[in-house]
């Protein structure tokens, strides 16, 4: 229609949009079908567009200008050197992990943006699945559709207030923990299914006193004197002492996952195969 509107001639239109003249009257016949108007007005001289057509015509090149404009915006978004990354994270890699993965591949691809979306483990998933993330840091590693690149192993240590029972310790035992207040995370949490396997281990269930989805409010409170808590070895120790957990089922292992079973677009395939090449983030 806007190349007809253009040349006002069905055969130069014709010639220009590669069609016979039969096949294009047939098509603007189908237009006008559908749109229940007459557009054009013919004449000897070819055809004008009518009040109808002119309304028409306005839309039509709206229409195509978007579409331009979605495929540049698509372009930009895609392209390796300058798109994006869409990311999602466990919260308890917000001060940690996360941080110095972008910061390493932001000096080796400076112009590709990384959008970041944090959320407690059994979220991360989900939005793999929706596409709303593309890759996610997190832990433990999934089962199903997903490639894994591990990361960085972490080592849990038991967090205590300055002057517990504890703190002088070298070495601590979870069974002796019993009579011991807990500030931990909610139920349903990756972390927290790790911690109750661990008390499970030796017997015992967890007193736990506060919970809360951010590993730093919980490192806060245990430096409050609320309780005590294990945490990954590099969230304790700001307002806490950090004391080793002797058992070796105290770690975890994080890592980057993605679905295996769409391609990644090109900026995320960049990244993969930075992480693949750079880590494991120590």
């Amino acid at each position: 229609m806007i190349t007809l509107a253009g040349h006002e001639r069905v055969t130069d239109a014709a010639a220009v949009l590669r069609l016979t003249q039969p096949t294009l009257s047939r098509l603007l016949a189908r237009v006008e079908h559908e749109l229940g108007v007459r557009l054009f007005e013919r004449d000897a001289r070819g055809v004008r567009l009518n009040p109808n057509g002119e309304l028409a015509l306005a839309a039509a090149t709206e229409i195509v200008d978007r579409y331009d404009r979605l495929r540049r915006d698509l372009g930009d978004l895609l392209d390796p050197e300058s798109g994006t990354v869409r990311m999602a994270f466990l919260n308890s890699m917000a001060t940690s992990l996360v941080p110095r993965l972008l910061r390493d591949f932001r000096q080796a691809a400076p112009n590709v943006r990384v959008t970041l979306r944090q959320a407690p483990s059994h979220e991360l998933l989900g939005s793999l699945a929706s596409g709303v993330a593309e890759m996610a840091v997190l832990w433990p590693r999934p089962t199903g559709p997903h490639g894994w690149i591990p990361l960085q192993r972490q080592r849990l240590v038991l967090a205590v207030p300055p002057g517990h029972r504890l703190a002088a310790r070298k070495r601590v035992r979870v069974a002796e923990l019993g009579e011991d207040d807990l500030v931990t995370v909610p139920t349903g949490f990756g972390f927290r299914t790790l911690i109750d396997e661990l008390y499970a281990a030796e017997g015992l269930l967890p007193r736990v006193s506060f919970e809360s989805e951010d590993l730093a409010t919980v490192e806060g409170l245990v430096g409050a004197g609320l309780g005590v808590a294990i945490l990954p070895d590099r969230q304790a120790g700001v307002s806490t002492v950090a004391v080793p957990l002797a058992t070796r089922a105290a770690q975890r292992t994080v890592g980057l996952t993605w679905r295996t079973d769409r391609r990644p677009a090109p900026p995320a395939a960049r990244f993969l195969e930075f992480v693949r090449t750079a880590g494991p983030f120590a």
